[in-house]
């Protein structure tokens, strides 16, 4: 497993629906290294700290192998690397090599394992298309957001190794199952809330699921 592009972006004002949207999803790749902080990585910023950014979604990674999939989705789409907004294109990295928990390390970094990415209207206006919204969930190619445990400098290039295995073995594709269809596996969905290993938002989507 490798990082095959290490993207950053600061947030940009664009027009969109008739009005003015500040917004992070556009980076750009660089090669580093760049210093991965607590909460972002340097050289980049998030827009809405109320839904991206934080604890739990301080680095994102997208696998560099779903593009081959959105290109034949997307056939007419300029898809270069960073166009999902991540900052790590990977190589080798799915969301079933993930769990939630597992540690990886990367470059000088150590990061966990937190959630998926569960994509806002933001995606929507990078791509210039608000279907790809519902297209990117549906297709559980969500990618894997991490928190960082310990602080680094990463570069383009560098390898990923797993550094530690949660025992409990839920994979960012088991929770992507559960939030697209949690009547289809509802033991899951009790397992993900009595474990009690997701951020809060994403648990408390799952409580209210149970309780509906």
């Amino acid at each position: 497993m490798s990082v095959l592009s290490l993207n950053v972006g600061r947030p940009r004002v664009v027009h969109a629906g008739g009005r003015e949207v500040t917004t992070g999803i556009f980076k750009a790749p660089v090669d580093g290294p760049v210093m991965l902080r607590r909460f972002n990585l340097e050289g980049d910023q998030q827009a809405d700290l109320t839904v991206h950014g934080g604890r739990f979604k301080a680095l994102y990674a997208y696998p560099s192998e779903h593009y081959a999939f959105w290109r034949s989705q997307l056939p007419t789409a300029d898809l270069p690397w960073s166009m999902f907004g991540e900052n790590l294109t990977t190589e080798g990295l799915r969301e079933d090599d993930a769990c939630l928990g597992d540690r990886f390390q990367i470059g000088e970094a150590v990061v966990a394992v937190t959630q998926p990415r569960m994509p806002c209207y933001k995606l929507g206006i990078r791509f210039g298309r608000p279907d790809i919204v519902k297209r990117f969930l549906a297709s559980g190619r969500s990618g894997v957001y991490f928190e960082v445990v310990e602080e680094g400098r990463i570069t383009r290039g560098d390898p990923i190794q797993c550094v530690h295995r949660d025992p409990n073995r839920i994979s960012i594709a088991d929770v992507n199952r559960a939030y697209r269809d949690p009547d289809a596996d509802i033991p899951l969905v009790r397992r993900l809330v009595d474990l009690e290993i997701l951020p809060p938002g994403v648990h408390g989507h799952f409580v209210e699921t149970l309780g509906r």
